[in-house]
């Protein structure tokens, strides 16, 4: 068994303490100074120490990250995206174990210990994508949990083929299938919901459906998915990715899908993109629907922008929904951390004991401080192992 003592944190910036762990779990918390046992002990230099951050929405199987700068083409839609990707990938090598190792580095280098990502599954590259994810994981030696969604990018239905694919990933182990907005891609949002919700019921997996499309539209398939989501006895197995729609409804419209999202346990990832309509998040805390932020993807044949820093992505959420006091100010960091906790199956996610020791060291004066300068990570500890010091990564 090895033992590791860190020594004067604050946890969320609290009192100073000593975080005590036995074979990468918390198992004590003690008041600074008061060690009595043969732990290894760490300097914690009266930082403040934060849990790991929880990336609740990324694409790793499909960075530029570390390679050549390449530059944007492709049309800026949906669609065009999509093409774009298909027609482009191969010439950078997308999918590889050293691109999704990459990214998962940067994701450790910034305090990112655990992730659900979205990974291709299509009639060009199979399933070739996962084996590539998986064996980058293994690589960092779990430094970083990954979970797995096969995400269909191409579409489902128009592809056949494709739910035969989604079908075998659930049966090799991934957590969950993915979908991609029925009605502007498949053009079929019920049959591709149904085939969906087929397979999740028969593999035991969850659904996590990626859907764009605005206003109204957007709402009608909330509705069927809420509708599907009951039937099928799916509660906190069902998410829904961006759903920039939600933002853009009447008070009336979003507070009545609101309350059923919430009675049907579905919960909701956002990148907290510039430019989209806020959340009603004050009503979706409310009524229990779940919120993890995510990074989307990190340079890659989609955008240029991201480095991995989940971070950023919470201090966006907090400017996007307009947050000021310092209670929401700490809530956008909760949802970057112990909130994510649903999205990549854990019970506990925090500072406390019991809890896997993913802990993220800063040198801040308190929670809000962290958030509108996301300062450097001075150390990162990923189930009780060192892998940033002083702001580097060390494997």
């Amino acid at each position: 068994m090895t033992f590791l003592r860190l020594a004067d944190v604050r946890p969320w910036g609290g009192d100073l303490v000593d975080l005590v762990i036995a074979d990468g779990v918390i198992t004590d918390i003690t008041p600074a100074g008061t060690a009595a046992d043969q732990a290894e002990r760490v300097d914690g230099r009266g930082l403040l120490a934060l849990p790991g951050f929880v990336n609740a929405h990324a694409h790793v199987d499909k960075s530029w990250w570390g390679q050549p700068w390449v530059s944007y083409g492709g049309q800026p839609t949906t669609q065009g995206r999509i093409a774009h990707e298909r027609a482009e990938r191969d010439k950078y090598g997308i999918p590889s174990v050293a691109g999704a190792t990459a990214v998962l580095r940067e994701f450790l280098r910034h305090g990112t210990t655990a992730t659900r990502t979205h990974i291709d599954v299509d009639l060009g590259v199979g399933l070739r994508g996962i084996a590539t994810v998986r064996e980058a994981v293994a690589a960092l030696d779990g430094a970083v949990e990954v979970e797995i969604v096969a995400f269909p990018q191409d579409g489902v239905l128009r592809r056949p083929g494709v739910l035969d694919l989604l079908d075998q990933a659930a049966a090799a182990g991934a957590t969950s299938i993915g979908g991609l907005d029925p009605a502007s891609i498949d053009r079929d949002p019920v049959g591709q919901l149904d085939a969906l919700f087929d397979i999740a019921v028969r593999r035991g997996v969850g659904i996590d459906i990626h859907l764009h499309d605005g206003g109204q539209l957007g709402a009608f398939q909330y509705e069927l998915i809420i509708e599907r989501t009951r039937q099928a006895g799916l509660a906190g197995k069902v998410n829904v990715s961006h759903g920039f729609a939600l933002g853009e409804l009447s008070a009336a419209r979003q507070a009545e899908l609101v309350d059923e999202l919430g009675a049907a346990g579905i919960s909701w990832t956002t990148v907290a993109p510039v430019g989209s309509a806020p959340l009603p998040w004050r009503e979706m805390r409310t009524a229990g629907v779940a919120i993890g932020l995510g990074t989307d993807g990190i340079r890659d044949l989609w955008s240029p922008y991201g480095d991995g820093d989940l971070l950023q992505v919470a201090r966006g959420f907090a400017r996007l929904h307009g947050l000021r006091t310092d209670a929401d100010l700490t809530y956008a960091v909760e949802l970057a951390t112990t909130a994510g906790a649903r999205f990549v199956h854990r019970e506990n996610h925090d500072l406390v004991p019991g809890a896997r020791a993913d802990i993220v060291l800063i040198d801040a004066e308190n929670v809000p401080d962290v958030l509108v300068r996301a300062p450097r990570r001075e150390m990162v500890v990923a189930g009780g192992r060192i892998v940033v010091h002083n702001g580097e990564l060390q494997m």
